[in-house]
């Protein structure tokens, strides 16, 4: 049975994912903002994330609450915040692309302990807590058994926030090309942790992640019988975000395989 904190980060997804799905056959006239270079907003991410903020504050007023949107909010120097991304995969969703999805992540002093992940699209809902392993739909989820990079298929991304980093990502992703099957750039970081949780990928890889976007992917992934590190190889939720995941062998070669492309900022 999941614990009352996931019901209650359900109940905001599923609520959030009903504003997505709302706009999805209207995007023409949706207002859009470019927050930074090549770095966009809809009217649709802030109604979902507003939606979520009302859930989690009905509930659990005294905790804090972390945004991609709307910022910091709540109780200054609460034990417990809530790290949300209201629309992982804005780009593809404005675009008209099916892949995007809801994360929300309960941190106990900075450690995810629950997590949901809403595929709205495909109605698939990730869950996890701390201990008690994690779920797709209810149904239990393991990551991939492969331990070996050879014929792997793996997940990353090329955030537009760091794109320094370009020449970096290229390299590990040419290194990693030599032995993997594919690697895939699907757009969304939320549900790639959630398929590397599932075992639809073998491992992910990315630079430059917020904690609204893998705070719950990494929960997933532990309790999934897997790892989640940084691309130098240290346990835990990396505050550079370069982050890498995958059951523990192939995390390991992984971070071995990417080392020599790591430049001094991206082994933080």
């Amino acid at each position: 049975m999941a614990r009352p904190a996931v019901t209650v980060a359900i109940r905001a997804a599923r609520a959030a994912g009903s504003v997505i799905l709302r706009y999805m056959n209207r995007l023409d006239s949706v207002a859009v903002i470019e927050k930074h270079h090549l770095d966009f907003v809809s009217e649709v991410d802030r109604q979902a994330e507003r939606e979520i903020v009302r859930e989690l504050k009905r509930a659990y007023p005294d905790h804090a609450i972390l945004g991609e949107e709307t910022g910091a909010s709540g109780k200054a120097g609460a034990r417990f915040t809530w790290a949300v991304d209201p629309l992982d995969g804005t780009h593809n969703y404005l675009r008209g692309i099916p892949h995007f999805g809801v994360s929300i992540a309960q941190l106990d002093r900075g450690e995810p302990v629950h997590a949901v992940i809403l595929d709205p699209v495909r109605n698939e809902i990730y869950t996890a807590s701390k201990g008690d392993g994690a779920f797709l739909n209810d149904r239990r989820i393991r990551v991939g058994k492969r331990e070996s990079l050879d014929g792997a298929m793996l997940a990353t991304g090329y955030p537009y926030r760091e794109r320094r980093h370009l020449d970096a990502q290229l390299g590990m992703t040419r290194e990693l090309l030599k032995r993997a099957e594919d690697i895939r750039r699907t757009g969304s970081a939320a549900l790639d942790l959630a398929w590397t949780a599932s075992g639809r990928v073998d491992g992910y890889f990315e630079t430059g992640l917020k904690v609204w976007d893998m705070a719950a992917g990494c929960l997933l992934v532990r309790e999934a019988g897997g790892r989640y590190c940084s691309m130098a190889g240290a346990d835990g939720l990396p505050e550079s975000g370069n982050l890498v995941a995958a059951n523990h062998v192939l995390a390991g070669q992984i971070v071995e395989a990417i080392a020599p492309m790591l430049t001094s900022e991206l082994k933080r």
